[in-house]
This record gives C-alpha cells, structure tokens and sequence, in this order.
C-alpha cells in the first residue's frame, strides 16, 4: 500500500507539520478537554484535510501522546531550563511561582488534564509532570539548606498550592490575592515555615 502522499496544506503560506497539528490539540485541549483532541475538528480549525492528519500521525492515539508530550515539555521542562538560567535557588522559586500562578489564572490545560486521568496516557503523563515539579522545588529548598524529607515535603505543598490556586482561578477569581503577595506568602513559608 505504502505511505500516503502528504496533503499540498498550507498554513500561513507553509505546509502544517506534526507540530502545528500537536500545538493545536493541545490548545483546543486548554478549551475543551481531552475529547476536544479529535481529528475532524482540528482539521477544520487548521484549514485542512484529515489527510494532512494521517500524514503525521497513525491515529488520535498518537495525537494525544504528542499532546502530552508538548505539554510536558512546554509547562514543565522549559519553565525549568529557563529557570536554570537564574543565579540563586531562592530566585528560581520566587520566579517559578510567579510563572505558575499567572499560568494558573489562564492555561486551562492541567485541569483539562486531571478531568481525564483515568486514561493510563494522561495518567502516566501527569504523574512524571508532578514528581518532576517536585523533586524540581525541592532541590532548591535543599541548595538554600532545607534537609530531606522536609524539603520534599515542602515542594509538595507547594505544587498543590498551584493546583488549588488553578482550581479557586476558575471558580471563585474574586477571592485570590494579588500575584506579588501570594508568591511572598508561598515562598516565605516554604523558607520559614514558622512565619
């Protein structure tokens, strides 16, 4: 049988990549959940053929790990090579707090996410994306002298807090301090849990 001929698609004058088809999963993701990935409707939305789909990928399957893929990589990964950039562990946490907070008040794709963890793909992703958040957070409390297991302990207090504060963003805005002070409180307790 062999492959098929890839679709003459264009999408602002260059032909739609697997990228482009997984970058537009993973944000009709952030608008309608996991069932929003779905071949007909990111076509449609891309200006092209189901064709151009099966190009790049065998079936949604394979979409949904390429969605999961990109999401682990952009919300995870590359926050924490940007931060690696910054000269001091407590200036990573401050600035990734600062970066999660103001995603959480946006991005829908986490929570879209936690809707759909009872697919083993979703499920596997999002358990690598949370340890990974937290042995990150931790290894900045040890480098600023917080022993194990209390900084462990700490970094998962203070990814649910992100995931609480993503929630409280969705259903009850009005409720939530500013983005300054809701990083100072979390940081300061994460250094001092006495204050």
């Amino acid at each position: 049988m062999g492959m098929p001929q890839e679709e003459n698609v264009k999408s602002a004058g260059r032909r739609l990549t697997a990228d482009d088809w997984a970058q537009a999963a993973l944000d009709a993701l952030g608008e309608g959940g996991l069932a929003a990935v779905a071949v007909e409707p990111l076509a449609k939305r891309l200006g092209a053929t189901k064709g151009s789909f099966y190009w790049h990928f065998k079936d949604r399957a394979a979409l949904v790990e390429a969605v999961l893929a990109r999401w682990e990589q952009r919300g995870t990964q590359d926050v924490i090579d940007e931060l690696d950039q910054l000269p001091g562990p407590a200036e990573r946490l401050r600035q990734l707090f600062t970066h999660v907070i103001e995603y959480a008040a946006q991005g829908r794709e986490d929570l879209a996410l936690l809707a759909s963890v009872d697919q083993p793909a979703v499920a596997a992703a999002m358990k690598r994306v949370a340890e990974r958040r937290i042995d990150y957070v931790a290894a900045q409390l040890r480098l600023l002298g917080v022993p194990d297991p209390q900084a462990h302990t700490r970094a998962s207090v203070a990814v649910s807090i992100y995931h609480g504060f993503n929630q409280l963003a969705r259903i009850a805005p009005q409720t939530l301090p500013a983005t300054d002070e809701l990083v100072d409180a979390v940081v300061s307790r994460l250094l001092d849990p006495q204050r």
